[in-house]
């Protein structure tokens, strides 16, 4: 629960920030990857399928991304807001993927194995913030 107050917490503050470019807490970078998509599934993830690598919890309904490592590298940190080409909604980085992966998320779709299914495996540009350091 006190996770998910945080999770709303930030990406109000996020919108709030965004409405000034002045005052954006971020720095903002695009990048093209590949963008499929996962369910909080057991034979998808883990036998906990519920808990995030990172150690969050997920639920249908979150707006949550997987990372592939490489992008960790890049500035997707845990939480770090993310817009996605096609999208209107902020998401959030709540989980890495696999190491094998390389310039890809993972979009959360809670346990509608159909909708991951249909999204399938997408390139597009996603736009990421980065905190500007003070």
């Amino acid at each position: 629960m006190q996770r998910n107050i945080y999770s709303i917490v930030l990406i109000v503050l996020l919108l709030l920030n965004c409405k000034n470019e002045e005052e954006d807490i971020y720095d903002w970078h695009t990048i093209e990857v590949t963008a499929t998509a996962y369910n909080s599934l057991a034979y998808q993830t883990s036998e906990n399928p519920n808990i995030t690598a990172f150690g969050d919890s997920l639920k249908p309904g979150l707006k949550y991304i997987a990372v592939s490592r490489d992008l960790l590298k890049m500035g997707l940190a845990h939480n770090t807001p993310v817009v996605i080409e096609g999208f209107e909604d902020i998401y959030l980085v709540k989980d890495k993927m696999n190491a094998r992966w390389k310039k890809r998320i993972d979009i959360y779709m809670g346990i509608d194995v159909k909708a991951a299914k249909k999204w399938g495996k997408r390139k597009l540009s996603i736009t990421y913030g980065v905190l500007k350091k003070k």
